[in-house]
């Protein structure tokens, strides 16, 4: 029998009990080699922990599942994912599209590492799709998008994105990670590579960095893992189990957060302190039913800008007590923080600036009345 239900997905794929032991629970196997039986005699295909670990394969296997692909590839990091992914599919003088508001992580590898390796990239306006097809030339590899994007909580049309990226022959990569698997599959979409830091939702609890890639295609997910090994930048066996046992309660973790969120971006719309509020799941955004058409539900992150300017945003991030001043997101404590200084200060004085009154939030599990009031009481000055 098998199963399509996303949260057994989450439980159980890839995460048989052990045959050894009868172990319920994926076990940590912190070892860095394996036991051959005679040269080349491998016992499971496993020969040293940068090429393959039992736990790691779990992972792998699980959000391949998760995401609808076909292999799944787990990383020490987001970045580290990305990274991989692009020095696998793009060479000297090829062309990548991204967001005109890119993470500024992204933006740092393109603008800081890769232009200086020769790829080549461009900054677009990803609501635009028009503005995208327009920005395609005949070397470019790949359209790589976020939705929603990091942190102006843009919504960009997979389905639209892929089909433009597909008539040029080039890859639409999605970085899935404010969405979390729960919420959107791109893959699905016409997607052909989905990015996460595992770090965020997937993991959920703020104790381990990772990262990981889905692919569609089996010829590309050999290509990426040829280059995974090469590189080195792999997830740890103790990291992949921290992160599965995340991911076994990513959906309920989703379906709270994302309540709380929406309850948070409603109180703060129409308050006296807040210029704007920037969260997919109000009417008014401007890319409300395009998520409302690819996503679940709209998310557990909300971005707003203080109507009294900078210093004040900064004091907003000063002044609340629930919320905790930090950068990540996406585990169940809530976080605040302001991105042009923090996340996004390797943006300033390019056009990805960030705006300099915006606050973040990433909304936690905590009791939404608690959240709302310590939000209202840091917006009271």
């Amino acid at each position: 029998m098998t199963f399509d239900g996303f949260e057994t997905l989450a439980i159980h794929a890839g995460q048989e009990a052990d045959p050894g032991t009868g172990a319920v629970v994926v076990p940590i196997f912190q070892t860095s080699t394996y036991t051959q039986d005679g040269v080349g005699g491998l016992r499971g295909g496993y020969e040293y922990s940068r090429t393959g670990n039992p736990t790691r394969a779990a992972l792998e296997e699980c959000i391949a599942a998760l995401e609808s692909g076909t292999r799944g590839l787990a990383f020490a990091s987001g970045m580290a994912a990305e990274d991989t992914l692009l020095r696998t599919i793009a060479n000297p003088r090829d062309h990548v599209i991204i967001p005109g508001d890119a993470y500024g992580g992204t933006f740092r590898l393109f603008s800081k590492v890769l232009d200086r390796w020769g790829v080549k990239w461009e900054a677009v306006d990803q609501t635009d799709s028009e503005a995208v097809r327009a920005a395609m030339r005949p070397e470019t590899v790949a359209i790589w998008t976020e939705t929603p994007t990091n942190p102006l909580l843009n919504i960009t049309d997979i389905e639209a994105l892929a089909a433009i990226a597909h008539e040029g022959d080039a890859l639409l990569v999605v970085d899935n990670t404010f969405a979390s698997a729960y919420l959107q599959q791109p893959l699905t979409l016409g997607a052909d590579v989905v990015v996460h830091s595992m770090t965020k939702y997937m993991g959920g609890h703020s104790d381990v960095v990772g990262g990981a890639l889905v692919v569609a295609d089996p010829e590309l997910g050999d290509r990426v893992a040829f280059h995974q090994n090469t590189m080195g930048a792999v997830c740890g066996p103790f990291d992949a189990w921290l992160t599965l046992r995340g991911i076994k309660t990513l959906a309920v973790r989703m379906d709270r957060h994302c309540a709380n969120a929406e309850r948070i971006a409603a109180e703060l719309s129409g308050h006296p302190a807040v210029g704007q509020v920037l969260y997919p799941g109000l009417p008014e955004h401007p890319g409300h039913d395009v998520a409302k058409r690819q996503m679940r539900a709209f998310g557990g992150m909300v971005s707003f800008r203080v109507r009294a300017g900078e210093d004040a945003a900064l004091k907003v991030c000063d002044r609340t007590r629930v919320f905790t001043l930090a950068e990540s997101l996406g585990g169940v404590e809530s976080l605040i923080e302001h991105p042009g200084r923090m996340t996004h200060a390797s943006t300033a004085g390019s056009p990805l600036e960030v705006p300099a009154d915006l606050v973040r939030v990433s909304v936690g599990i905590e009791s939404a009345d608690d959240l709302v009031a310590d939000l209202l009481q840091a917006l009271d000055f």
